[in-house]
C-alpha cells in the first residue's frame, strides 16, 4: 500500500468500520451481515450534503496547523512553531487528533490535494514528536509525563489532577489510525501501534481494581482503537487491552440488558459501546454484541430526542419536561459517536431500523450543527423553546464539539451505501455517486431530498451482473413507490415499514430504479413530556425562527464556557404554542411558494399565544443566528389525542 494519495486502506478500513462480509443467498432476502464501502468509493452530488462538505474543507484548511501541532511538540521538548489556542488549555492536545482524523476523512472524501498535503506535514510533525520521545508516545496531554510515570508505576492517585487524559489521548490515537485507514499512510499506521505499544506498558503495572478506577473517568474510545490496533496488526495483545478498556460498570449491565444510564455522562458512554462493537465484529463474542446492541436501544428508543440527540447538559436525565428548559441541549458529540455505532451495529446486522436513526440524526441534528457561512460548530443545541445555538469560529473555541465537527462533514458518504457479496443497500436518499469496483459498477443516485420527495436511480455496468439491490422503505413513507425502467410494477407493494425492497435480476447498463417518497407530516412529543411536541415532515424535523432581538451574539470566544449559549432565557409563557388535537395542528398548515430554491416552507395557524402570527415552519437544519422553536409547548389535549 502506497503512503501517499487518498487510496485507502481498504482491508483495513472495513475491518475498522465493525463490519464483516458473508457471502448473500441470491434469494434477495437480506444477508446478515455487511459492508460500508470505502469513503473514496463514494461522492456527494449537488444538494445540502455537499454543501457542507465542502465549506468543511475549506474551514479545515482555514485553521492553523502549527498551533493544532503545539502541544504535541512542547511535551516532546521540541520548540513549537506557533502559540498553543488559549481556549480549554488543560485539555490541549484533544482537537490535533480530530484534525488529523478530518483530515483523512475529507482527503478520501472528496480527494482534495490540499487536504492531502496538510495531512502529510501533520504526519511528519508527529513523527519528530515519536523520535524525539523515544518511547512512541505522540500525545499532547499538558505536563502529562509525571501522570504517566506514575500510571506505570501501578498508581491512579494522580488522576484528578488532569483533564480526562485518556479521553485527549484517544484523539491522536483515532487520527493516527485514520491517516492510515482512510488515506494509506505507513508512517501514521507505525506511529498508530507504536502509540498503542506505549500505552501498553502505561496499563501493564494496574491491577483490575486501578483500572477500573481509572475507567470511572472518561476515556473516550480507547477500547475502541485498541481492538482497531488488533484488526491491523492481528495481535491478540492488542485485543487483550481492548477488554481491559471496556468498563465493567456499563459493560456488564449492557450486555446483560439493565439500563443503568440514568445521571452518566452521555459522550463518556457512547464511545465505550462502540468498542464493544469493534470487539464484537473481530471476535463474535455475544456479550460485547449484546452490550452494544443494548445501548443502542435504550438510547435511540428512550433517550433520543425529535433531531436525534440525547442527552441535557452533557448528561443522560431522566427524560421529561426539564428538556425543554435547560439551553444545555443534545451535545454534537454524542450523536457524532451514536452515528458511528449505528454504522458498526448495521454491518452486523443490517436493519433498516439503524439506517432509519442515522437518518434522522445526520440531517436534523449533524447538518444543522454547521454553520453555512461561516462554517462554524454548534456544541449545544437547546430544546428550550424560543432559545439559539452559539458557533465556533475558525482558530479558536477548541472546544471538544469542534472536534468532531472537523470531522463529521467529510463523513457524509460513509453510511448512505453498503454491500455484502451479491447484495448493494440504499441506506440514505442522497445526491451522490457510488464505485463497486468488484462489480464493475457505478450508480448515480439523483434527488433533491429532503426538497422532494424522489429519488431516482441509474446503473451502469462494464457487463450484465448479478445482484440484490435492496432499497430501503422507511418508517416515515407509507406510500413509498419503487418502480424499475418505467415498468408499472410496484416493487414497494407489500413491503414492511422500515424494512429493505429487494430486486434481484441480472443488471443492465442503463437501468433505472426511480423511487417515490411521499412524506407526510407527524407530531412527535417529547418523551415523558406530552406538554411539548416536535413537527416532522418525513424524517425532517420543521421548525421556526423566532424574532430575535438585537445584540444576541451567536459566536462564542475563547471563554471556557462560551460554547453554553447563556443569553437571556424568553419565559416560558412568552413562547408560542400549539392548541388542538394532532390532526387539527397539521390541517391547518399551509404550504408555501420556495424561497431561494427551498420548498419545504409551511406557515402556521394553529398558534394560540400573542405577537407570534405567521410563523413559518422550515427544515430546522436551515435555522441559523436565531432563536428558534423546535419543540412546541401544547395547549389543550395532548397531541395524541
Amino acid at each position: 500500500m502506497k503512503a501517499n494519495g487518498f487510496i485507502g486502506g481498504i482491508a483495513a478500513a472495513l475491518a475498522l468500520a465493525g463490519c464483516a462480509s458473508s457471502a448473500g443467498s441470491g434469494s434477495g432476502a437480506p444477508p446478515a451481515q455487511a459492508l460500508l464501502f470505502p469513503l473514496r468509493d463514494v461522492r456527494l452530488l449537488e444538494g445540502p450534503l455537499k454543501a457542507a462538505q465542502d465549506l468543511n474543507t475549506r474551514t479545515l484548511l482555514a485553521y492553523d496547523v502549527d498551533r493544532l501541532l503545539a502541544p504535541y511538540l512542547k511535551e516532546a521538548g521540541l520548540e513549537a512553531k506557533a502559540p498553543s489556542f488559549p481556549a480549554w488549555a488543560g485539555l490541549d492536545g484533544h482537537v490535533g487528533g480530530h484534525y488529523l482524523s478530518a483530515l483523512a476523512l475529507t482527503g478520501a472524501a472528496t480527494g482534495d490535494e490540499r487536504i492531502k498535503a496538510r495531512m502529510d506535514y501533520m504526519i511528519a510533525e508527529l513523527r519528530r514528536c515519536h523520535d524525539k520521545n523515544g518511547s512512541g508516545y505522540v500525545g499532547g496531554v499538558p505536563n502529562g509525563a509525571a501522570l504517566w510515570d506514575e500510571m506505570r508505576r501501578g498508581s491512579i492517585a494522580g488522576l484528578g489532577k488532569y483533564w480526562v487524559p485518556w479521553y485527549n489521548l484517544h484523539k491522536m490515537y483515532a487520527g493516527l489510525r485514520d491517516a492510515y485507514v482512510y488515506a494509506g499512510s505507513e508512517d501514521a499506521k507505525r506511529l498508530f501501534l507504536d502509540f498503542c505499544d506505549w500505552g501498553l506498558r502505561i496499563i501493564r503495572g494496574l491491577d483490575a481494581a486501578a483500572m477500573e478506577a481509572m475507567l470511572d473517568t472518561e476515556f473516550g474510545g480507547m477500547n475502541e482503537v485498541y481492538a482497531d490496533a488488533y484488526a491491523l496488526s492481528g495481535d491478540k495483545k492488542y485485543l487483550a487491552a481492548a477488554k481491559r478498556f471496556s468498563h465493567n460498570t456499563l459493560f456488564l449491565s449492557m450486555a446483560g440488558r439493565s439500563d443503568n444510564l440514568d445521571n452518566l455522562h452521555a459522550n463518556t458512554q457512547v464511545p465505550k459501546a462502540v468498542g464493544y462493537a469493534r470487539v464484537a465484529a473481530l471476535t463474535q463474542e455475544r456479550a460485547f454484541g449484546r452490550a452494544a446492541a443494548f445501548f443502542w436501544d435504550t438510547v435511540v428508543k428512550n433517550r433520543t430526542l425529535a433531531l436525534g440527540g440525547n442527552g441535557r447538559s452533557e448528561y443522560f436525565r431522566p427524560m421529561g419536561k426539564d428538556y425543554a428548559e435547560d439551553v444545555q441541549g443534545p451535545e454534537t458529540c454524542a450523536t457524532y459517536n451514536m452515528m458511528k455505532l449505528t454504522e458498526a451495529l448495521f454491518c452486523m446486522s443490517p436493519d433498516a431500523a439503524y439506517a432509519d436513526y442515522y437518518e434522522r440524526a445526520m440531517y436534523n441534528h449533524i447538518l444543522s450543527s454547521q454553520n453555512p457561512v461561516t462554517g462554524g460548530y454548534v456544541y449545544f443545541t437547546p430544546a428550550r423553546p424560543a432559545h439559539y445555538r452559539v458557533y465556533s469560529e475558525v482558530n479558536e473555541a477548541m472546544w471538544c464539539c469542534v472536534g468532531t465537527g472537523m470531522e463529521n462533514h467529510g463523513r457524509y458518504g460513509a453510511f448512505i451505501y453498503a454491500h455484502t457479496q451479491d447484495a448493494l443497500y440504499v441506506n440514505l436518499y442522497a445526491a451522490s455517486e457510488l464505485h463497486w469496483a468488484e462489480k464493475g459498477l457505478r450508480l448515480r443516485q439523483e434527488t433533491a431530498f429532503p426538497d422532494e420527495e424522489q429519488s431516482t436511480i441509474r446503473i451502469q455496468v462494464d457487463s450484465p451482473v448479478r445482484f440484490t439491490l435492496l432499497i430501503r422503505r422507511p418508517w416515515w413513507s407509507s406510500r413509498q413507490a419503487v418502480t424499475l425502467n418505467n415498468d408499472d410494477e410496484n416493487y414497494a407493494a407489500g413491503a414492511k415499514m422500515s424494512s429493505y425492497i429487494a430486486i434481484d435480476r441480472v443488471w443492465q447498463d442503463g437501468d433505472t430504479v426511480r423511487v417515490s417518497l411521499p412524506m407526510g407530516m407527524t407530531v412527535e412529543v417529547m418523551p415523558k413530556a406530552e406538554q411539548y411536541a416536535a413537527i416532522m415532515r418525513g424524517p425532517i424535523l420543521m421548525a421556526a425562527r423566532i424574532p430575535t432581538e438585537d445584540g444576541l451574539d451567536f459566536f462564542a470566544d475563547d471563554g471556557r464556557w462560551a460554547h453554553i449559549p447563556g443569553g437571556r432565557k424568553l419565559p416560558p409563557g412568552s413562547a408560542p404554542a400549539l392548541a388542538g388535537r394532532r390532526e387539527e395542528i397539521l390541517e391547518k398548515l399551509q404550504h408555501l411558494p420556495a424561497v431561494d430554491g427551498a420548498p419545504l416552507r409551511y406557515r402556521l395557524t394553529a398558534l394560540v399565544s400573542g405577537g407570534h402570527a405567521g410563523l413559518v415552519l422550515e427544515p430546522f437544519f436551515r435555522i441559523h443566528e436565531s432563536r428558534y422553536m423546535m419543540y412546541w409547548p401544547m395547549q389543550g389535549s395532548p397531541p395524541g389525542q
